[in-house]
């Protein structure tokens, strides 16, 4: 059975990041093989994840993939380690808004940790309160009686007595302190305006980033007590996700191209894993250095990411965006989202693009972010038509015109507002929505057979 922690807060800024990772990077360095995990739908956290413990950095989000299948991808990402540590997300208890399970919102910290019976480490920010961290520890432990909080990480600890009267709070409701870290132990992890800067953008920065966490956590925490708790977690039980057994495998081995390097960043691994499976040979392309596509590309995957950082690069790489421009209009298999659909636009913010798509895209100042219950207008080379998916949207861009007479996907907004989105023309599929390939591997199968 593999030991694992879940690494929970009240809220969000807490330094939930700064703990798992460190955490990770610490048991690494201890000699563990540490199984890396994110609840949710973030592409951002799993990138310092994979440096801290040498993995890939993994999502698990009932919400996109479905209750039944946290389980089994979680034994699938942790197979072959002996611990395994889970970063929450938001607060302890926040899911997706009007939708409750019974550890709490759906998709939540605690709705995981119920599915992987596993114990929970709460990391509070302790600046501005003393005993009546007594009182808030109370309320989280008693919610949710399901869900088992073991111990707690003191996060901005302003002093030796400020670290007595929060131990002597904690042992009011009986829950150890495994660990207290001071104000002075802040890690620099450069941000944006979608949160941190990916760690494959930020390179050697990144990588002191995950050495300064782990140096902070090593001496902050009991890495020892950590691990007899993680031990605690009751068997889990069932199969293991297996991508092989989720699609079934072409003959012909297509190439699939998938946009990669600092500028495409947002992706799960399962879905490489997928196109494998199917019988894909997946090739990385870079769009800021390579100036062609790879030989024999059959079919050509532009993930999400940050192109509006990189837009100016982008667009001053000719020669691929001619590449991409003609093989999309060749009527072969594309698939974009998000950051992709922007690359295919004719302008980001000024800068020519790849110009398939009659739109351009810009920055705004207003964030679009939330689970999207979508329905497929048209067949495609992903979807049939009717075909019904949660997604994920997340971008701070407005594409001009939003989309074609019939969008790639519709929804209602929370008070009933219908919604489009996306273009579907032929064997091009491209929109905001970031889907989990491990929530639908019928479209990652149907589209490799379309390279065929």
């Amino acid at each position: 059975m593999v030991a694992r922690v879940v690494i929970a807060a009240p809220g969000s800024g807490s330094g939930k990041t700064t703990v798992a990772t460190g955490l990770m990077a610490a048991l690494r360095g201890r000699g563990h093989t540490v199984a890396p995990f994110k609840v949710g739908p973030d592409y951002i956290d799993p990138g310092y994840h994979t440096l801290a413990a040498g993995r890939p950095g993994r999502n698990l989000d009932p919400v996109l993939v479905g209750t039944h299948r946290i389980g089994p991808l979680f034994r699938h990402g942790s197979s072959g380690a002996d611990i395994a540590v889970i970063e929450g997300v938001m607060g302890l208890f926040d899911g997706r808004v009007g939708h409750h399970v019974e550890e709490g919102g759906l998709g939540s910290t605690a709705h995981v940790a119920g599915l992987l019976a596993a114990p929970v480490l709460l990391v509070v920010d302790a600046r501005g309160q003393s005993t009546s961290l007594a009182a808030l520890l109370h309320g989280f432990r008693s919610f949710r009686p399901g869900v088992r909080i073991a111990g707690v990480v003191l996060n901005q600890v302003g002093s030796d007595r400020h670290d007595q009267v929060l131990r002597e709070a904690c042992g009011e409701v009986g829950l150890p302190v495994v660990g207290s870290v001071r104000r002075a132990g802040e890690v620099d992890v450069p941000s944006r305006h979608l949160g941190l800067v990916p760690a494959a953008e930020h390179g050697s920065h990144a990588v002191r980033a995950v050495e300064a966490m782990a140096a902070l956590i090593e001496s902050s925490v009991d890495i020892e007590a950590v691990v007899r708790l993680a031990r605690t977690a009751s068997p889990l039980d069932g199969p293991l996700w297996s991508p092989a057994e989720e699609v079934a495998a072409v003959s012909t081995r297509p190439v699939v191209a998938v946009a990669g390097g600092p500028a495409f960043t947002f992706g799960y691994a399962e879905h490489t894993e997928l196109l494998r499976a199917a019988g894909a040979e997946v090739v990385v392309v870079d769009p800021l250095r390579d100036e062609r596509l790879p030989e024999r590309t059959a079919a050509l995957v532009l993930p999400g990411g940050f192109p509006e950082a990189h837009a100016e690069a982008l667009s001053a790489n000719e020669l691929l965006r001619h590449d991409v421009a003609a093989f999309a209009r060749s009527g072969k298999p594309v698939h974009a989202e998000c950051g992709g659909l922007l690359y295919l636009a004719k302008h980001l913010d000024g800068h020519t693009m790849c110009g398939v798509l009659d739109a351009d895209a810009t920055m705004t100042p207003r964030l679009l972010l939330g689970y999207r219950d979508a329905v497929a207008t048209a067949p495609s080379v992903l979807h049939r038509e009717g075909a019904r998916v949660t997604g994920h949207e997340f971008h701070r861009t407005r594409l001009t015109p939003a989309h074609p007479a019939s969008p790639a996907w519709t929804w209602r907004d929370h008070d009933g507002t219908p919604h489009g989105d996306g273009f579907s023309t032929g064997a091009l599929h491209a929109s905001y929505l970031h889907t989990h390939p491990a929530g639908t591997p019928d479209s990652i199968a149907g589209f490799v057979q379309a390279a065929t």
